[in-house]
């Protein structure tokens, strides 16, 4: 099964930027976007044949929100995590397949000026780490999404320059060192060590065409389910978004 995980920053801005011929090309069974800024009757766009649509979209208008495309029936479905703040903005999902528990999560950014910080990191972080853990009780859990933390330095272009920033302070790290611990893997950094893998690049100062950027976007699996995990990648190549495509391979 291919799972791919993707903030596509507005969903009607993505769908006129080759959403539908990346799709094609890709031909996962499972899509997870994030920051889709839009409800359902707001886009004008087709379901690809053979998928599923679920929806998760904020209470606010044009912010937020998460959707999956599944080309499997779940046996369960859940949006949310119990976190009312976060919950409101869309921004948890849950499908459940026989083998595994999938969640797709878009973390709340603790802003420039870092006054979202404590949300993030002591109410939001928490609570999904919770979720997560709990769901890993009934069989092994996978979760995806922009999680707005570069967790070590070989993770962005520029440590020693953005340290403390939004992103990149030690509370955030370190939350995400916690996820880690309950129990999960960072797929991407179980088959590749290397420099210069990044997933989101600022709009500015042409960062995308230097590959100045940030590794924020994950996909994590359950120690349990490691075997199971046959390949993970960035696909730094597909644009419409100033995120690109991650995702991984496993045997279900």
């Amino acid at each position: 099964m291919r799972i791919v995980s993707w903030n596509v920053n507005g969903l009607r801005a993505v769908l006129g930027k080759g959403l539908q011929d990346y799709l094609q090309t890709e031909q996962a069974d499972v899509y997870c976007f994030q920051e889709i800024k839009a409800n359902p009757e707001q886009v004008d766009w087709q379901v690809p044949d053979g998928y599923t649509a679920f929806w998760n979209p904020a209470q606010r208008k044009g912010y937020s929100g998460t959707m999956i495309l599944s080309k499997s029936e779940p046996a369960n479905y859940h949006a949310g995590i119990g976190e009312p703040e976060g919950d409101a903005e869309g921004r948890a999902q849950t499908l459940e397949f026989p083998s595994f528990h999938l969640v797709n999560v878009y973390t709340p950014n603790a802003k420039g000026d870092l006054s979202r910080l404590r949300f993030r990191t002591s109410v939001w972080d928490e609570a999904f780490r919770e979720h997560c853990a709990t769901l890993a009780r009934t069989k092994p859990v996978v979760f995806c999404g922009d999680l707005n933390v570069a967790h070590k330095e070989i993770d962005l272009a520029n440590p020693k320059s953005n340290r403390g920033s939004a992103g990149f302070t030690d509370e955030e790290r370190e939350a995400f060192e916690k996820h880690l611990e309950a129990g999960f893997i960072d797929s991407f950094r179980h088959f590749n060590d290397q420099t210069g893998q990044y997933s989101w690049w600022s709009y500015r100062a042409g960062a995308r065409a230097r590959n100045v950027g940030w590794r924020i976007d994950y996909v994590c699996v359950s120690d349990m389910f490691k075997e199971r995990m046959q390949s993970a990648f960035i696909r730094p190549e597909v644009t419409g978004s100033d995120h690109c495509p991650v995702g991984i391979d496993l045997e279900v």
